[in-house]
């Protein structure tokens, strides 16, 4: 697919103007990170990076079963009503219900475990109880920027993500740099940031009537059937994406730790591009399956083709100049990460071809496929990563990445290909 033509389907197409929108939010949002970043690399050292690192290896984990992962089950239930602004409330309620009823059953589980957790991770305990918090709060936040998210409303979506991330970054900056608490004043930006948005998630769903709590045991088992099969498929995205900082600890140090994540931070540029292109692309793609006309299945293919090869391509650059770019963001305390970066730039470029083909099998309702997918792949990158990390050291971790991408990339376009069929061949 040429420039012409993906500049003549970007003046048609909501696809491309909804992504437009999301990517300047996304955009602005990853900037205020990313702006901490010079900062808090000359505030803190390699190994109070890996210890934030280690936080947010933590936040993941729990992440996937603080709600089963319902708050999904919402955004697709939305395509189900002829009236979903009328008629979703009751249904949203019921995701409520049961992220309150799952935190609570994690809290119980992880106490008898807390110390055997600590010792693994090397966390500490306080940081270990305060992420339910803040795992409880992300998920109502994922709730409310999703019913955004399918009515079309980016300017919401982004002005809401762009104020946690400021707080965030004004909380952190304040604690950091004035107040000079290291670690403790990051993280606590971070919780209070979460826990404060939380809130806010809940009242916007509340006033904006699409809130109503009520005991439906038939909605909570209907959103309980989307989501759980789709926590092995966050368990298994938390073993390809996450897990290598808790591995890097425990075999080279919290300082190697610190350092694949500083490079990790920079390579989150492009994850969230390819996010912000996700969130336009999904509700556009469900319209057009649900027509199931083949002359716009055509052009789905064609901006699939034209938009993988635009990541694969950026991906080439930053091989090319990520050492470079990130020496000056970072400094030279942390020159080694540059030698990971332009690595983790193309697993991200395979990550973002992934994600085209998953929405595929969303649609498709077969939850349960994506999740085989990812923990699989899941799996045999945590092999990947404990042999390549002995070989190469912390770069042997993005080595492992990539790979582990590439093939989860490939098995996903198999599975989604089996499961709704495209005119891939453009014959």
């Amino acid at each position: 697919m040429g420039l012409a033509q993906l500049v003549k389907l970007g003046r048609s197409s909501s696809l491309i103007r909804g992504a437009g929108v999301y990517l300047f939010a996304s955009v602005l949002n990853a900037s205020i990170p990313f702006l901490l970043l010079p900062v808090l690399t000359r505030y803190l050292e390699p190994v109070e990076y890996g210890e934030i690192a280690v936080f947010q290896v933590w936040i993941s984990l729990i992440g996937a079963l603080c709600g089963l992962s319902v708050h999904g089950a919402a955004n697709r239930k939305y395509f189900d009503y002829e009236n979903p602004d009328r008629e979703m409330g009751e249904f949203i309620g019921a995701c409520v219900l049961l992220l309150i009823v799952s935190t609570i059953a994690l809290a119980i589980i992880v106490y008898p475990f807390r110390s055997i957790i600590i010792e693994t991770l090397g966390i500490k305990e306080t940081w270990l109880w305060l992420a339910i918090p803040v795992a409880f709060s992300n998920f109502l936040i994922q709730l409310r920027l999703g019913q955004w998210q399918v009515r079309k409303k980016a300017a919401f979506y982004g002005t809401f993500q762009i104020s946690r991330s400021l707080l965030d970054m004004l909380l952190s900056l304040v604690l950091v740099v004035v107040f000079t608490l290291g670690v403790t004043g990051r993280l606590s930006g971070t919780i209070s940031a979460a826990c404060i948005f939380g809130v806010i998630a809940l009242l916007s769903l509340r006033s904006s009537d699409i809130l109503k709590l009520s005991w439906r045991p038939d909605l909570m088992r209907e959103a309980l059937k989307f989501g759980v099969p789709l926590i092995p498929h966050i368990l298994g995205a938390f073993l390809l994406l996450t897990a290598d900082r808790a591995i890097i600890s425990s075999k080279l140090g919290l300082s190697e730790a610190g350092v694949y994540m500083v490079a990790a931070q920079l390579a989150m540029a492009m994850s969230i591009m390819l996010e912000a292109v996700n969130k336009a692309f999904s509700p556009w793609l469900f319209e057009r399956l649900k027509r199931d006309k083949e002359s716009e299945k055509r052009q789905v293919v064609k901006f699939s083709y034209g938009y993988s090869a635009f990541l694969l391509f950026i991906a080439f650059v930053a091989l090319i100049v990520g050492d470079d770019v990130l020496r000056l963001i970072a400094g030279d305390k942390y020159s080694a990460a540059g030698k990971v970066v332009g690595w983790l730039f193309l697993a991200q470029a395979f990550r973002g071809i992934y994600f085209l083909f998953t929405n595929y099998i969303f649609f498709a309702k077969r939850t349960g496929a994506i999740a085989r997918i990812t923990i699989f792949f899941g799996v045999l990158h945590i092999g990947f990563l404990y042999s390549f990390i002995d070989y190469f050291g912390v770069v042997g971790a993005a080595y492992a990445l990539c790979i582990s991408m590439f093939l989860q990339m490939l098995g996903t376009w198999y599975t989604a290909n089996k499961l709704v069929t495209m005119p891939w061949m453009l014959k």
